[in-house]
């Protein structure tokens, strides 16, 4: 054997000394390499080296990896491509093979492979560092071996209590020692909190307390590590008390003293208020009052005990059987709102069975009233309304004092107006009386009394009160129906009949008279129409009546008023004169018209409301100033209050056009019909007006009052006009009329005219003492507007006086 061995070996080495007869080349090796292969006579993988000289299997770079891996404990693939001279790309797919073949010894991270045996190195370093600085964090670790904080983590936990001791606790690494050490610190704190405590607060001080220990070169902890510790202490029993929503602490201590003061005042008092349970720190009173007290009545802002609710029984039951009432509120706590109350009553078996029996009610959440108590009120108040109805007014209306005010106006004016007329009878003797006639000039000018001025002023004084008075009064809400009573009015009756809900000190009234109020208002306001339905179809007759003298009224006085109006259209080119004449004619003819219209409606309103009032006989002679006009405006129903208004405005604005329409709308509204004036009734009114005039100038005496007249005749007779003239526009009136009279005619009506103008000025300067010079002067004037009446007369009688 020996033998053939050493031959074997001979023949190599002689083989080997030989030289070859043929060289290849690398380029020819490679094509013989790649011809085998193809030829499947090399049937295994070959991989090119990077530098294409060398070929290698795939099994040898395995095994090469795995050596540098056990060698180094953590290598990246680029490094074994680099120790290998393979292409990354074949070591990539090989590490997987690697890794797959030992799963438990090593792991491809991040294109590196790491073993077992390198973590185990370094948790060994991290244990060392760890026992000299108490604690490490996670993040440091990972930054300085270049790997993530989970893998840390993962790693660091799989060796804790072995090759790592310590606590490793959000993010943190810890000894035994400090864990101990800060659980100390957490279990004190924690039994010295007997109030109900956020624990992030008593965290935050736990960090100052260690940074001030331990310096400047202290431990950071994490609040986490210390919610950890509690939660374990608390687990354990150590410390005693209740955790909610993770940091709301509340311990057993303070538990106990809660319930104690809570059960203290809730069997003292009989009831406890949730305000007090919100003040000691419970947050669900309802809840925790029903879990304690299973027995108890939770109210509104109270909880009660059934035996409150046998108080408030018996107190009930008294009232009712006495047919009298009670605030419930004045029996109960008065920390108990009027909801607290009605919640109670309803629990209350005597309220239960009076509502049932029709014996009593309840108002206004707290006030429990006896149905005899309130048929009792009803049937006083009953007569009051009655009073109500037959006066016709409420608080929602005029004021008393203003129907006071108003009434003693009209009285004055009336008297006025018969002072007025008296003294024009008795032919303008009498210096004391005011004329409007025959001056010139655009201003009225009086005469001169101190008395009258006196007078005067006191009368513009009322007025004036009236009128701010009329303007607060009016300025109130009123109803649709202003004869219903209102919740004032009835509250303060209610209050007049039963004293003793004043009597009984309440803070406001008004809480017990506006329920009560408006329970008996609908009732009160039923009985009312039916009352005005009964009297008004009693009332029917005198409505239907005082409307056809309305009527008739109305078509002679808005006749005259289109024949008046008329004559306005023969000065319309003169600016001044027409707004005299309109003003005039609004604030006689117009006035009149309105006050008359204004006077009926009114009364017509009464009727149709059920109040009995007799019809005026001379309602067109009443006399109306814009305060009164305005207050009847405002008490008609509807839209005629506001078309109504339209009428006081026009009155006192400076256009007859305006009133016309206004009026025609109101008698529209009001179901009135007004005629238009045609020429057939034109001429019959003018042959009437004319004739009366006639008459009026045959028999006047008195010189100053003939002019107008004259005046207004000879325009019917020579313009077939009807003038209304006031003192300040004769004169242009008489100035319109050179071209229709000869000269003869026109020089004795302008000589007259002069005349009057110069007498009335006189009266006007004249003191009233005998020996005043200017009396001789007026007598003069007198004579001889006497003298000349005859003639003045003639212009128009067509005959000479004598």
């Amino acid at each position: 054997m020996d033998a053939e061995l050493l031959e074997l070996a001979r023949q190599f080495e002689s083989a080997q000394q030989a030289k070859s007869s043929i060289r290849l080349s690398e380029r020819n090796v490679v094509e013989l390499v790649q011809k085998l292969h193809e030829l499947h006579i090399i049937d295994f993988n070959l991989l090119h080296t990077v530098s294409g000289k060398e070929y290698i299997t795939p099994e040898q770079l395995r095994h090469e990896m795995v050596l540098e891996i056990k060698k180094l404990g953590r290598v990246s693939l680029i490094d074994l491509a680099d120790i290998t001279g393979v292409d990354l790309y074949h070591v990539e797919n090989q590490a997987q093979r690697v890794v797959s073949d030992d799963p438990s010894g090593l792991m491809l991270i991040q294109g590196e492979i790491i073993s077992q045996s390198y973590w185990d190195n370094v948790a060994e370093e991290i244990n060392e560092r760890l026992q000299e600085c108490s604690q490490i964090s996670l993040a440091e670790i990972a930054a300085n071996l270049n790997v993530g904080s989970e893998l840390v983590a993962s790693m660091l936990e799989a060796r804790l209590g072995t090759l790592v001791k310590g606590r490793l606790e959000g993010g943190q690494l810890y000894t035994p020692a400090y864990v101990t050490r800060v659980s100390a610190m957490v279990r004190g704190a924690a039994r010295g909190v007997t109030v109900p405590t956020n624990l992030s607060f008593l965290w935050g001080t736990l960090q100052q307390l260690l940074q001030a220990m331990d310096g400047a070169g202290g431990v950071a902890t994490e609040s986490s590590f210390f919610q950890s510790l509690f939660n374990g202490l608390a687990k354990e029993g150590e410390i005693l008390g209740s955790l909610r929503a993770g940091v709301h602490w509340t311990p057993t201590v303070f538990a106990t003293a809660q319930r104690e003061c809570v059960d203290s005042f809730f069997s003292q008092n009989s009831f406890i208020s949730y305000d007090t349970l919100q003040n000691l720190g419970i947050s669900q009173p309802v809840q925790f009052l029903q879990s304690r007290y299973a027995e108890g009545i939770p109210l509104v802002t109270a909880f009660a005990h059934p035996s409150m609710i046998e108080m408030l029984d018996a107190a009930v039951e008294d009232a009712i059987d006495r047919s009298s009432w009670i605030d419930s509120l004045s029996v109960l706590p008065t920390s108990f709102g009027s909801q607290d109350a009605s919640k109670i009553l309803s629990h209350c078996n005597s309220v239960q069975s009076a509502l049932k029996g029709n014996k009593g009610m309840i108002l206004g959440d707290s006030y429990v009233f006896s149905n005899g108590f309130i048929k009792d009120v009803y049937g006083r108040m009953e007569k009051e309304l009655e009073v109500f109805r037959l006066s016709g007014s409420s608080g929602d209306i005029l004021s008393d004092d203003f129907h006071l005010v108003m009434e003693a106006k009209i009285r004055t004016d009336s008297g006025r107006s018969g002072e007025v007329n008296e003294k024009k009878k008795k032919k303008g003797k009498s210096s004391g009386a005011r004329t409007e006639i025959l001056l010139d000039d655009e201003e009225i000018i009086p005469l001169k009394s101190k008395k009258n001025q006196r007078k005067g002023k006191e009368a513009s004084l009322v007025l004036s009160d009236t009128k701010k008075g009329a303007k607060k009064d009016l300025a109130r809400t009123q109803e649709d129906d202003l004869n219903i009573p209102s919740d004032d009015w009835i509250m303060q009756k209610i209050l007049t009949l039963v004293p003793d809900f004043e009597e009984q000190g309440l803070e406001d009234p008004q809480t017990i008279l506006g329920p009560l109020a408006n329970y008996m208002r609908p009732m009160l306001i039923s009985s009312l129409k039916e009352k005005r339905k009964t009297l008004f179809s009693e009332n029917a007759g005198k409505m239907k009546h005082l409307l056809d003298n309305l009527q008739k009224k109305l078509d002679e006085a808005f006749l005259n008023m289109q024949l008046y109006e008329k004559a306005l259209d023969l000065f319309e080119d003169d600016q001044s004169t027409s707004a005299v004449l309109h003003r005039h004619l609004l604030r006689t003819m117009a006035a009149s018209i309105g006050d008359m219209l204004f006077h009926n409606l009114d009364m017509h309103n009464k009727l149709k409301n059920g109040i009995n009032v007799e019809e005026s006989p001379n309602s067109e002679s009443i006399t109306l100033g814009s305060a009164e006009r305005t207050a009847l405006a405002k008490s008609f129903p509807g839209s005629l209050s506001k078309k109504a208004l339209a009428v006081v405005e026009a009155l006192e604005g400076k256009r007859v056009e305006a009133f016309m329409t206004s009026l025609r709308e109101v008698a529209e509204e009001s179901g009135l019909l007004l005629k238009k004036l045609d020429k057939k009734l034109e001429r019959t009114l003018l042959h009437s007006y004319r004739k009366d005039l006639t008459a009026q100038v045959s028999a006047e005496t008195d010189p100053v009052l003939l002019l107008p007249k004259v005046v207004s005749l000879l325009y019917i007779q020579v313009r077939n006009k009807a003038l209304q003239a006031p003192g300040r526009a004769i004169s242009v009136a008489v100035s319109r009329l050179k071209d229709k009279l000869d000269d003869s005619a026109f020089k004795i009506l302008t000589e007259y005219q002069t005349a009057t103008v110069t007498l009335l000025s006189l009266l006007s300067a004249s003191t009233g003492d005998e020996e005043d010079c200017t009396s001789d002067r007026i007598l003069s004037k007198r004579e001889l507007l006497g003298n000349l009446m005859p003639a003045l007369k003639g212009l128009v009688l067509g005959t000479a006086q004598s």
